[in-house]
């Protein structure tokens, strides 16, 4: 260690940063430090190797630096740049899975979604005239809600207030949360298919998740949540980074892994076939009896020929190993209509079994939860309505339906 100092400093690096660099190449030199891509073998994957009994392998904290409030400057024998005083930080504990609706259900109600406040002014109205039905139409077509599910549910409003002879507000809101509710359709099975199953020969086969999504709709990082959720239910999980053309999604996987003891399964180089990426995850997770494996893929543009046959080879080639259990399809909330086509044609390549709607937090447009569901037949499953690292939540349709009343 002590030679490493004088080397750094005669560059001219500040002293904090100094003290940064060389704790870094302390932790490569020690133990359980994942391997440098030098050090490994050509061509293949590299599973980060358990180094503590989660199977995760967590690097140490940088140390106090000089500039740090009320620390002082570090000599060269300090023992805090010691190998053995820089300790691995402890595992982060996700948040329950079972509450997590009550929270994010306020941060809902405050995106000011038109079908709630809006749609609630309007139908407690003395008299309905026919601009109000169009300004309910106008308001639930802006909201993304769709063509066909709104004609249904202004049929609906008009039938009931008619023969209710609705005119309080507290009725009101009563008639369109249930017509609401209705539309959602709370008998759609969201449950994700994380259980592991058998194969013929009596091994432990692992739940496979496949994540995809066109570039920008947060799905590294759904990915990550995705897993907190899991562990948050006792699951063992396997990371698989089969996007192979961004070293950065890579890195930003096995982050969100480390923090709760998860392990990633991702290639030495860039470029790598996300195939045999996604494969070798698989086979991890076979091999040291995970629950589930989730495996992270490339951005892709829905209208890009070539982007969808790999991404079609990469479902072909996990099939071979495991079946999957789950193809769980990121969009966006604030692309609007544009997320339709993307699920359209995702579903035709990949087989989508699920939604999960990132960003909900940011629109007025939360009837993208009915179109979207309409348009590719299967069920919104998870929300993302924040940043933090547990703003991922199970869709629950009433909670769903009660924050946009809120609003």
């Amino acid at each position: 260690m002590e030679d490493l100092l004088p080397e750094l400093l005669a560059v001219g690096l500040p002293a904090a940063a100094v003290v940064t660099a060389a704790a870094v190449l302390l932790r490569r030199r020690g133990r359980g430090a994942p391997p440098r891509p030098e050090d490994r073998p050509s061509g293949g994957t590299t599973t980060l190797a358990p180094d503590r009994p989660s199977g995760a392998t967590v690097l140490p904290p940088v140390p106090p630096t000089a500039d740090a409030p009320g620390a002082p400057p570090l000599a060269p024998d300090d023992p805090a740049l010691d190998e053995d005083v820089l300790a691995a930080p402890p595992l982060e504990v996700p948040a329950p899975v079972a509450g997590r609706w009550t929270r994010l259900r306020e941060r809902l109600a405050r995106s000011g979604s038109p079908l709630g406040s809006r749609l609630l002014t309007v139908l407690s109205r003395d008299h309905l005239t026919e601009d109000d039905w169009d300004e309910l139409e106008e308001t639930l077509l802006l909201a993304d809600v769709g063509a066909g599910p709104t004609g249904e549910l202004l049929d609906a409003l008009r039938t009931r207030l008619r023969v209710q002879g609705v005119r309080d507000p507290g009725a009101a809101r009563t008639v369109l949360r249930e017509e609401l509710l209705a539309l959602v359709d709370p008998s759609l099975d969201r449950s994700l298919a994380t259980a592991p199953t058998t194969a013929e020969d009596g091994s432990p086969v692992p739940a496979v998740v496949l994540v995809v999504g066109v570039n920008g709709t947060g799905k590294t990082t759904t990915v990550g949540k995705l897993a907190r959720v899991l562990v948050a239910e006792g699951r063992t999980v396997v990371l698989g980074a089969a996007d192979t053309f961004r070293a950065a999604a890579a890195d930003q996987l096995q982050t969100w892994g480390s923090r709760v003891g998860v392990p990633t399964v991702r290639s030495d180089r860039d470029g790598a076939d996300p195939a045999a990426v996604a494969f070798d995850a698989v086979r991890t997770g076979r091999t040291t009896g995970a629950d589930v494996v989730l495996v992270d893929t490339a951005g892709r543009l829905q209208n890009k020929a070539g982007l969808m046959d790999e991404l079609g080879k990469i479902t072909r080639v996990l099939t071979r190993e495991a079946p999957l259990s789950e193809v769980l399809l990121v969009l966006d909330a604030t692309t609007g209509q544009n997320g339709l086509q993307q699920a359209k044609v995702f579903g035709e390549v990949a087989g989508v079994t699920g939604i999960v709607l990132t960003k909900l937090d940011g629109t007025a447009k939360g009837g993208i939860v009915v179109a979207v569901q309409r348009q590719l037949g299967v069920p919104v499953k998870l929300v993302g309505l924040g940043e933090g690292p547990d703003d991922l939540a199970p869709f629950d349709p009433e909670a769903f339906v009660d924050g946009l009343l809120e609003g």
